[in-house]
């Protein structure tokens, strides 16, 4: 679909959490398709690339860590890990020659610094460093930080929660926002004085099985695989497309693109 046909100033794709190495491949493989297909002028990566096992502070909260040096292999693993996914993502946008991007910091990612503030002789190890945002070309926003691009702001999600948080985003922040964070698809809209504004959450592209989410003790979950594709117009006027994947297969622009090949 061509953006001079259709008075787009900019065309991005947002993608939320991906937990890398706990990514479902064949949800990635059909967005890198759908990157392939739109050629977006700007990518936005909400946060929580990576799963981050080995830093997680909720791995030791039953008993102690031990010492630093016991604690790096597993370190350095879980960096490999998640570069290989980003390296991924990042040959689909090289394709479709899209150099803007941008990086939410999420709450996973954010245990990397956690880590450094614990051992700050090891700064390789802070999120920023350990995926080389600056090398692949992205912009950083650290956590808890909102990037805004015309009428839309995009952060991690993290802030406010509840059964129906695009509403609780919405009623806090009075203004468009997208998020991920909380892996389900949720959309609020209300008429400020102002103007319409609306709330977005869309979903994640983890794996959804029981053995990648062992914490949830086999709970029933409401996530949902999805990416969005956002059009910006003249004023910073915006028009958004939630494309769902479903077992690995989404439809954009009336083609079927299927992630198991």
């Amino acid at each position: 679909m061509s953006k001079k046909d259709t008075g787009v100033v900019k065309r991005a794709i947002a993608t939320p959490d991906k937990h890398f190495p706990l990514a479902d491949m064949p949800a990635i493989k059909a967005l890198c398709k759908s990157i392939e297909i739109v050629k977006p002028d700007i990518y936005i990566d909400l946060g929580d690339v990576g799963e981050w096992s080995a830093f997680s502070h909720w791995k030791w909260k039953r008993k102690k860590a031990p010492p630093l040096e016991y604690l790096i292999k597993d370190f350095d693993k879980d960096v490999k890990d998640v570069n290989k996914g980003m390296d991924v993502i990042d040959e689909a946008l090289d394709k479709a020659n899209c150099k803007e991007k941008y990086i939410t910091e999420g709450n996973h990612d954010d245990w990397l610094n956690m880590a450094v503030e614990k051992y700050p002789y090891i700064p390789e190890y802070k999120f920023a460093n350990a995926v080389h945002l600056a090398d692949r070309g992205y912009k950083y926003y650290p956590f808890g930080k909102h990037l805004k691009i015309g009428k839309l702001y995009f952060y991690h999600g993290h802030q406010y929660g509840g059964q129906y948080h695009t509403a609780n985003h919405l009623r806090k922040l009075g203004c468009n926002v997208m998020y991920g964070h909380w892996h389900d698809l949720q959309q609020m809209s209300a008429t400020h004085m102002d103007g319409p504004k609306s709330a977005w959450s869309i979903g994640c592209l983890k794996d959804m099985k029981a053995e990648a989410n062992q914490w949830l003790s086999n709970r029933r979950i409401n996530w949902a695989h999805a990416f969005a594709i956002i059009d910006f117009y003249g004023k910073g006027q915006f028009t958004v497309d939630v494309v769902q994947i479903i077992n690995g297969k989404c439809c954009v622009w009336g083609e079927m693109i299927d992630g198991n090949k």
